[in-house]
């Protein structure tokens, strides 16, 4: 049994959720999502609540009950509160910075990176922190993952991109004897 599944999932006001066929529709004030829905799983809108109930009692489909009551909780917050991920740029001469719809990365290679930003994501660079932020939960942080990717924290040093709550553990270096 799923504990995340059994939870109902309360519509707060001025968010609408909507059952098109097999897919899932939620509006709210920041934007709109869309989910397709696993034949597995049942969905129903019922008196402001959100229920998601499984087709059998096999054990994938308990987990894919789960899995989409999150998606909907997700799809249902985010609309509401868009999500939001932090990134600092450490390193001498590293930045960042805006050009036009890409993000423009400096951080030690011959040539600075840019990165078309997707659909749905806003990004803003204040002072080499990259802040990034959507109401898709699974974009914004695939987004700011790539970025992250573009260039690694280093243990020695620290410089590179890391998430702004993130430690990074630093390692001694040679001695000299």
């Amino acid at each position: 049994m799923s504990r995340v599944g059994k939870q109902e999932l309360k519509i707060p006001n001025g968010t609408t959720v909507e059952l098109n066929g097999d897919t899932v529709v939620v509006k709210g004030p920041k934007g709109t999502l869309e989910r397709t829905l696993n034949p597995k799983v049942n969905v129903s809108v019922e008196d402001g609540e959100v229920k998601v109930t499984p087709v059998d009692d096999e054990l994938p489909t308990q987990a894919l009950w789960g899995t989409f009551a999150s998606h909907i909780k997700n799809m249902i917050d985010g609309v509401n509160d868009p999500f939001e991920k932090k990134l600092e740029v450490e390193g001498v001469g590293y930045r960042a910075e805006m050009q036009g719809s890409d993000l423009v990365l400096n951080v030690g290679y011959s040539h600075p990176i840019k990165m078309p930003i997707p659909e749905g994501v806003e990004v803003s660079v204040e002072k080499n922190v990259i802040s990034v932020s959507g109401p898709n939960k699974e974009t914004v942080g695939q987004f700011a993952s790539s970025i992250r990717s573009m260039r690694k924290p280093e243990p020695y040093k620290g410089k590179g991109i890391h998430y702004e709550d993130e430690y990074v553990r630093r390692k001694q270096g040679k001695k000299s004897v």
